[in-house]
């Protein structure tokens, strides 16, 4: 031991026994958790996230953390701390153990269910996020216990699928207990199984629906038609004017004004990730694509804003036609956001346009959540660079995601550390889709590069 650090050598001869010892506690306490259905936006599931986050606080106690509730206006967040010295650097790990909603026909298997299949793990959560998050526990407690120089706390959010809207509120209100050196966030997917990747930026997003109300009631079509107002026709047309859907090109005015430009050296990184075209279309079970250009593909998803239609609302759904014209439509819909475009500014000039297009259309604000973009160099991303080589033999790329974490834009604003990402997830695992599934090849590397990430830090002044 050299100045307070342990020998790697004996470090990682005892974490491959390690790894293997704990494959059974590790499958049962993933099974416990998956199967109490943490669904944050549907708020007839709050005592589901009472459970979980009663759970949750006893795995960290269990594992030798100080553990606590924070309570907040919403859903809670659960606080694990483990001091091995107030010398030593402190990194957070942040994940979130809420889920997406979940069922349907396209599920095979129960979606609340634990199923254990040839080292797969199937159940909604298994690797959003709740896999991943007990990889990381796992792996801490095997750092703090064989003597590596840091001290860990665990931010456990039960919110993020629903927007983190009171996220703020927790890191405001406990700030003392969030004093660290560094944050590590496990909340995102890999290019493949054979390309780790370390995100440094994750795109915004604003939310809103478009209502149009013309009438108090279903109308007959044949006694009223020509004359009626029809209010999903006219929602349609309104989309039709907002954005080209064959290409995906936004027409709000204004709307491309603060995107930053991709640099050249990100576009060559991106290009260099290992990205492959034809598996990424199979693996998302596309029919058709806009485009099949690589460039074009990462730059549309990690470094370009979008507009998408989630969902029309509106007039008869049953079988056959139901010849009326309904009195009222709403369209869904969603803009993901870049650098350094903002939600504020962005949903100003949808609501705008939309009042000249058609005065009236109510435009309703959603969910908003700003872009994140941080550093790809630096002796965090080197560590984390060694720490995925070390635990699965891979080189990992750095790129931006497409996605969003609400929480990550919260904890910059707030704890000005710096934050690194090491997701395990892979595109098969089915983010947000039927089928959901983690597996014990990414949970056992993940530990092995948790700890040895651990180990790198420690080692910043």
């Amino acid at each position: 031991m050299a100045n307070g650090l342990p020998n790697w050598e004996n470090i990682s001869e005892k974490l491959s026994s390690y790894v293997e010892d704990v494959r059974n506690e590790f499958e049962d306490m993933l099974g416990q958790i998956v199967e109490i259905p943490t669904v944050s936006m549907d708020p007839s599931y709050k005592g589901e996230i009472e459970k979980g986050a009663d759970l949750a606080v006893e795995f960290l106690k269990k594992f030798g953390f100080d553990a606590k509730k924070c309570e907040t206006p919403g859903n809670p967040v659960v606080l694990g701390s483990y001091i091995t010295d107030s010398k030593n650097p402190t990194v957070a790990i942040y994940n979130h153990l809420d889920v997406q909603p979940a069922g349907g026909p396209e599920w095979v298997r129960e979606p609340f269910k634990f199923t254990k299949e040839n080292g797969k793990y199937y159940g909604r959560g298994t690797t959003d996020d709740k896999g991943p998050a007990l990889t990381a526990l796992f792996a801490a407690r095997f750092a703090v216990e064989n003597g590596i120089p840091i001290n860990i706390k665990f931010i456990w959010e039960f919110e993020e699928e629903n927007g983190s809207p009171n996220f703020e509120y927790f890191i405001k209100n406990n700030k003392s207990d969030l004093k660290v050196d560094s944050i590590l966030v496990s909340d995102t997917l890999w290019i493949s199984p054979e390309k780790p990747s370390i995100p440094y930026g994750l795109r915004g997003l604003q939310g809103a629906r478009l209502v149009l109300d013309t009438g108090t009631k279903d109308v007959h079509s044949g006694t009223t038609g020509g004359v009626a107002r029809n209010p999903i026709g006219e929602l349609c047309q309104l989309v039709s004017q907002l954005y080209d859907a064959k290409t995906g090109k936004v027409k709000i005015p204004g709307f491309y004004k603060d995107v930053r430009k991709l640099s050249k050296e990100e576009l060559k990184n991106f290009l260099a990730s290992g990205f492959d075209v034809k598996r990424w279309i199979q693996v998302y079970g596309f029919k058709s694509v806009r485009t099949k250009n690589k460039a074009e593909i990462l730059r549309r998803i990690w470094a370009e804003p979008t507009f998408e239609v989630h969902g029309i609302v509106g007039g008869y759904t049953g079988p056959g036609i139901k010849t009326i014209i309904p009195p009222r439509a709403e369209v869904k819909i969603s803009m993901r956001l870049v650098p350094d475009q903002k939600p504020d500014k962005v949903f100003k000039l949808l609501k705008d346009y939309v009042k000249k297009l058609n005065p009236d259309v109510q435009v309703i604000r959603e969910n908003a959540l700003e872009p994140y973009y941080g550093e790809f160099t630096g002796p965090y991303a080197e560590a984390a660079v060694r720490a995925i080589q070390y635990g699965f033999g891979l080189k990992p790329a750095f790129i931006r995601e497409g996605g969003s974490i609400g929480a990550v834009v919260t904890m910059k604003k707030h704890l000005k550390v710096p934050i690194v990402f090491i997701g395990l997830s892979l595109p098969e695992h089915g983010y947000h889709e039927p089928n959901e599934n983690y597996d014990w090849r990414q949970a056992s590397g993940g530990m092995k590069t948790f700890v040895r990430y651990f180990y790198e830090i420690s080692q910043i002044k």
